[in-house]
């Protein structure tokens, strides 16, 4: 849990320019932190459980991403379009990439797999270039 969390600090700690060109200091490298978000509210009613949240980890994300990642209990609030506010409880998905663009077509694929297995209309995605390393 601590090295996760070094590693996410230190991910986090980029040292972009302006133009999006990343200048690392060694031992450093160029990587894109990839946030998703995604809630657990099911559009037939009912939350995604602990256990099934466990099995699409597993069975879709770990596939995607076997070489590490973050996961944090979240909760949130957005505004649906009928302009009421709903909060929802998520979970927070934070993997580090050093092959961009090559990783975009599995975080795609993750996104698309939740939608469908719990009804969702979208999963919030978030990227942005950093230096990281062990």
């Amino acid at each position: 849990m601590k090295r996760t969390l070094l590693l996410t600090a230190l991910a986090l700690g980029a040292c972009a320019q302006p133009g999006g060109q990343s200048v690392c200091a060694a031992p450093l490298k160029p990587a894109v932190a990839i946030d998703l978000y995604f809630g657990r509210d099911k559009s037939a009613g009912g939350q995604v459980t602990d256990a099934e949240w466990e099995a699409f980890l597993g069975e879709v994300v770990t596939q995607h991403f076997p070489d590490g990642l973050s996961v944090f209990d979240a909760s949130g609030q957005y505004r649906d379009p009928s302009g009421r506010i709903v909060r929802e409880r998520n979970k927070r998905l934070v993997v580090i990439v050093f092959d961009a663009p090559a990783h975009k077509a599995r975080v795609v694929e993750i996104v698309e797999a939740y939608k469908q297995r719990f009804g969702q209309h979208s999963v919030f995605r978030v990227e942005q270039p950093v230096c990281a390393g062990l």
